[in-house]
């Protein structure tokens, strides 16, 4: 017949024992704490992110605006005939090409100067309940941010009238970003649209002018106005 021995552990042990059940329960909830907090976490480092990269984009840009280096003159010329009316605008790509780099390196030579920051979370906010939401103390999460960026202009032609076209030329910035944050990395895209100049190019006034609704009840109306006004 077999006998069980029971082994008598001392006090020391027994601590060991607890202690080493207790490290594991700490680090479970750690990893379950971690899990809840992540997107709660990466949700306010994007927004943080983003709000400084739109700052440092429209800083860029209103500079190079306010040096001269963007004129809408040296990027774009008029073609006209005898009689001094418009027939073709040609844009300088040379001079686009050359700005569109100019940008993107200053956005990028700013965005490495602020590259690490410290984003401060109410423990709160970190809960994911809106009662608690900003309340508590603060703990600080350092995160590091590493981009890359595009630039390139876009003309833009709409009505203003009669015999008028609005031309805008637009600047579209796109801003990837990766964001590096304890334990996790996360990436986001900041997108901004600038209009860096515009013009009206006025034309012709011509002789007739023919409006036709779109009220699907109104186009026969018009139509036969235009047909016995021209018949």
């Amino acid at each position: 017949m077999k006998r069980w021995r029971f082994i008598r552990m001392s006090t020391r042990q027994r601590v060991a024992v607890w202690l080493s059940f207790a490290a594991a329960a700490l680090i479970a909830l750690c990893c379950v704490a971690l899990l809840h907090m992540k997107p709660i976490v990466t949700s306010l480092a994007t927004a943080s992110v983003s709000n400084k990269v739109n700052r440092i984009v429209a800083a860029a840009v209103n500079e190079a605006v306010e040096r001269g280096e963007i004129d809408y003159g040296t990027l774009v010329s008029f073609e006209k005939d005898a009689n001094g009316h418009v027939t073709a605008l040609q844009s300088n790509m040379a001079e686009a090409n050359r700005l569109q780099t100019s940008i993107a390196d200053d956005i990028l030579q700013r965005l490495s100067q602020v590259s690490t920051a410290e984003l401060t979370i109410p423990i709160g906010t970190l809960t994911g309940s809106t009662l608690l939401a900003g309340r508590g103390p603060c703990i600080s999460v350092k995160m590091q941010s590493v981009g890359s960026t595009t630039a390139s202009f876009r003309n833009v032609f709409t009505a203003a009238g009669i015999n008028q076209t609005k031309h805008q030329i637009l600047l579209d910035v796109d801003v990837y970003v990766s964001i590096l944050l304890p334990t996790f990395t996360t990436y986001t895209k900041v997108s901004n649209e600038i209009a860096v100049a515009e013009t009206v190019i006025v034309g012709t006034v011509p002789e007739n002018y023919t409006y036709f609704s779109t009220a699907p009840d109104e186009i026969q109306e018009y139509a036969e106005d235009y047909i016995m006004n021209n018949g």
